[in-house]
């Protein structure tokens, strides 16, 4: 793994109680074992509003100390694992509200897409593939399905779990970070060159 690509893992549920820290982290560790170097890019810490910016993204005319500290946050990094629940057969409000503040900060870079819900969050994944895309990110194919059914491990009625070891989930999620690595690396000629 290139330890020169920096991934930030963006949490995209901003809900108490969620479960997206939960695997945030293990994301986290799983990578870093895996010798990527990562920043963890939680929503619910950036507290961004509804998009309050008077001018569109595009133009990267940011007035908002929030959205300034988050176009740095994301401007830091080369790549992005996005960690999203499936809400109502799509991803949340808070990750697409978020893709929205920025442009060029998320352009030629690669994306890696793990989801988790009841289904794995199969559905949410595939609805950010294509808005992923409408700001220049390449997303990866391989991707990372958690199933809260089989996948938590939970201790008690309010317990909100952890995800249970499971080598094939591992596996997916290292070959996952292996292609986000080569697509960012593959993609750092456009980024110097813009």
């Amino acid at each position: 793994m290139n330890s020169d690509i920096r991934i930030g893992i963006v949490v995209g549920s901003t809900r108490p109680q969620r479960r997206g820290a939960i695997v945030a982290d293990w994301v986290q560790q799983v990578a870093e074992a895996h010798g990527a170097t990562v920043a963890l890019l939680d929503l619910a810490d950036f507290d961004l509003p509804l998009l309050d910016e008077p001018s569109p993204a595009l133009h990267a005319t940011y007035t908002r100390p929030h959205t300034l500290r988050w176009a740095t946050a994301v401007a830091a990094c080369d790549a992005f694992v996005f960690v999203v629940p499936e809400y109502n057969h799509s991803f949340p409000a808070a990750v697409k509200n978020a893709i929205d503040y920025l442009f060029a900060e998320w352009n030629d870079k690669a994306a890696g897409l793990v989801g988790y819900g009841v289904q794995g969050g199969v559905r949410a994944v595939e609805a950010l593939r294509p808005v992923l895309a409408e700001v220049g990110i390449a997303d990866v194919r391989t991707q990372v399905c958690v199933d809260l059914m089989s996948d938590f491990v939970l201790t008690g009625p309010t317990d909100v779990g952890r995800i249970a070891p499971a080598t094939h989930r591992e596996d997916t999620l290292r070959r996952m970070l292996d292609e986000v690595t080569a697509w960012a690396g593959a993609l750092r000629g456009l980024r110097v060159s813009a």
